[in-house]
């Protein structure tokens, strides 16, 4: 998370220039306030289940518009699939991931091609899962190839959901700014896996 946190904040002005071209301009400015805030919240004896469910609830206190709820969700389904345990390997994780992506489609009503976060999430969970056998550095490293790709295939989409889909054709030509925070999310978690 503290490295989720620090990958926005170096990327925050680039995910509010997406969202200005197709929503309101407030992807990475928000979501990096909520990022400060869940590292913050966040001590350093919690279980991974914990560390989750903590900092989902802080991102939905702390961070506006669409983006707070969404990853709120996705962490607080993520950190519940975990529980209580101390270790988290491959295939605990997957199911987490999974429960994530469940949460996020069922508050978002989204699904890929939607030209949304869902389309860097769904694919990198899938990508995980299959990988997991291999241990969980090289699951995290498909996983965060998966969700590169998948958000660079929102660029040529219309948007069916969310704030960009007012804009109708005009959404087709910019990546969708929740899929490219998506892209860190899993960029941190490769990070976090490696070695």
């Amino acid at each position: 998370m503290i490295r989720f946190s620090e990958l926005v904040t170096a990327d925050a002005e680039r995910l509010t220039r997406l969202d200005s071209a197709i929503g309101d301009g407030d992807h990475g400015s928000n979501l990096d306030r909520g990022l400060r805030a869940a590292a913050e919240a966040l001590s350093k004896d919690l279980p991974p289940g914990k560390v989750l469910i903590t900092a989902g609830r802080t991102l939905v206190s702390k961070t506006g518009g669409a983006s707070g709820p969404l990853y709120g969700t996705a962490l607080r389904r993520a950190g519940k699939a975990l529980g209580d345990a101390s270790e988290v390997g491959a295939a605990e994780l997957g199911a987490a991931l999974r429960a994530a992506l469940e949460g996020v489609q069922q508050l978002g009503k989204a699904e890929e091609g939607d030209k949304t976060m869902v389309d860097a999430l769904a694919p990198a969970v899938a990508a995980f899962e299959a990988a997991a056998g291999e241990g969980l550095a090289a699951a995290a490293r498909a996983a965060l190839d998966a969700a590169e790709k998948g958000a660079e295939a929102t660029v040529p989409l219309q948007a069916r959901k969310g704030r960009a889909s007012y804009l109708g054709p005009r959404s087709v030509g910019h990546l969708d700014p929740g899929a490219a925070s998506t892209v860190l999310l899993f960029r941190a978690l490769a990070d976090a896996t490696d070695g």
